[in-house]
């Protein structure tokens, strides 16, 4: 055994150990209750338009956009926290602030009050997801990064339909008199809560610690992961010193060029993606209704096809680390455009649910692997802040999706509608194709 290898260098030599996937575990639980947060907006574009809410589009396009809104401020936030304080204190301090506000939002008596602390639900549904990407980027091994970071990603999925066939399982009967959206916001709020609290079992990222210098922490921690593995542990104090960054976060991006140009093209990814990533999804129930199917079909609608991101993800983590990240990526948006369009001119519900699970498994693929393909192109110091950043980027697009579609579904109709989600997807495969810098599948992040 060399003793003067690098903490890096000593979390990259392992394999996948069990501390390694209960750490995964826990990503993905509080991934679940993120996503199934966020699907909630799709049963609520199709809930509150019909009897008895009957709530009008221009307060339906606040609420849906309020999320998205939170996201906005809240990614790059957490963003900045977990790169300055730590990736565990982040991830715990958005599920903490997830639990509270989706309780608030179950005990809220009229939307006004719902779409504020739904905003403030966004501030941690906009962090937690890339605090994920950059804590497990920072802890799994590169020969099964790619792999393991789907399959967490695939499992999240599931909250999708888990929520939205909840909703429409309880909204007849209405338990105790609670309908069954709020029953689902307990629900989410419970896991979020429960994740946050065994997150105090699981260490820091020995990566971060080490770049920011505490580097007696860092060896602490990697010794858990090299136990795990039956591994021995250099002797301590033997491995080579770290010098510690005297910036990180947004500072450090800003005087690194290298990383901002690759964090400018990520932007302008984040911000394109949306319109088809969120734009499908979170109106998919508000077209079938304008196609004229009853709301339970288009809840049967919505949870069905939300089954395609969890499919698709999870075959694709089987191959994923032998493509390159950037025609991942390519495929995907060339299928979304092909299935939106079917979408769009489909009356039939049997079409329409099969365009609906392929578009959703595509634009789940799309999402998972640019968040991959976003955390390895980035170095430690900046991999939460760079990367939370540009996803805030794509909140604030994701606030303007709903308020910009649903009058243009209603004045022109779902053709139209799906002319945009195009147009902004061959604007992404062309920047990708053309400016995008090659992944690091298979490869040591830095």
């Amino acid at each position: 055994m060399a003793d003067n290898l690098s903490v890096a260098q000593r979390l990259d030599r392992l394999p996948v150990t069990a501390l390694h996937m209960a750490i995964f575990a826990l990503c993905a639980l509080g991934l679940f209750a993120d996503i199934a947060e966020v699907a909630l907006s799709n049963a609520f574009s199709g809930i509150f338009l019909a009897a008895p809410y009957h709530v009008s589009r221009g307060e339906l396009s606040l609420l849906l956009a309020s999320v998205f809104a939170g996201g906005a401020v809240g990614a790059p936030a957490f963003g900045w926290v977990a790169d300055r304080y730590g990736r565990q204190i982040a991830l715990q301090v958005a599920l903490a602030v997830l639990a509270v506000s989706s309780l608030a939002v179950a005990a809220s008596g009229n939307v006004a009050t719902m779409t504020a602390f739904r905003f403030i639900s966004g501030l941690a549904l906009g962090g937690y997801p890339p605090l994920t990407a950059a804590y497990l980027s920072d802890l799994l091994p590169p020969l099964r990064r790619g792999m393991l970071m789907m399959l967490c990603a695939a499992l999240a999925f599931l909250g999708a339909p888990a929520i939205i066939l909840m909703i429409r399982w309880l909204t007849p009967i209405a338990p105790w008199g609670i309908e069954g959206w709020r029953w689902a916001l307990i629900f989410g709020s419970a896991c979020s809560a429960v994740t946050a609290v065994l997150f105090f079992l699981v260490p820091e990222s020995p990566r971060w610690l080490a770049a920011v210098g505490r580097t007696a922490k860092a060896d602490e921690a990697c010794r858990r992961f090299e136990r795990s593995a039956g591994m021995s542990s250099p002797p301590a104090g033997a491995f080579p010193p770290v010098v510690a960054l005297n910036a990180s976060g947004f500072r450090a991006l800003a005087a690194d060029r290298a990383s901002l140009r690759r964090t400018s093209l990520l932007g302008a990814l984040y911000m394109l993606g949306p319109w088809a990533t969120i734009g499908f999804p979170l109106l998919s129930a508000a077209v079938m209704v304008q196609k004229g199917f009853h709301v339970s079909d288009s809840l049967l609608f919505a949870g069905l096809t939300m089954f395609g991101p969890t499919l698709g993800i999870s075959a694709a983590s089987s191959f994923i680390d032998r493509v390159p990240r950037r025609l991942a990526l390519v495929a995907c948006a060339i299928v979304m455009v092909a299935m939106g369009l079917v979408f769009a001119i489909s009356t039939a519900l049997t079409p329409l649910i099969v365009t609906g699970v392929v578009f959703n498994l595509a634009s789940a693929v799309y999402s998972a692997v640019l968040s991959l393909y976003a955390t390895e192109l980035l170095p430690t110091h900046l991999r939460a802040s760079a990367t939370a950043g540009v996803w805030g980027l794509g909140r604030v697009v994701s606030a303007l999706v709903p308020i910009a579609l649903l009058p243009l579904l209603g004045g022109y109709g779902p053709l139209a509608m799906f002319m945009v989600i195009s147009l902004a997807l061959l604007v992404s495969l062309t920047l990708i194709w053309v400016a995008g810098p090659p992944g690091r599948e298979r490869r040591p992040v830095d």
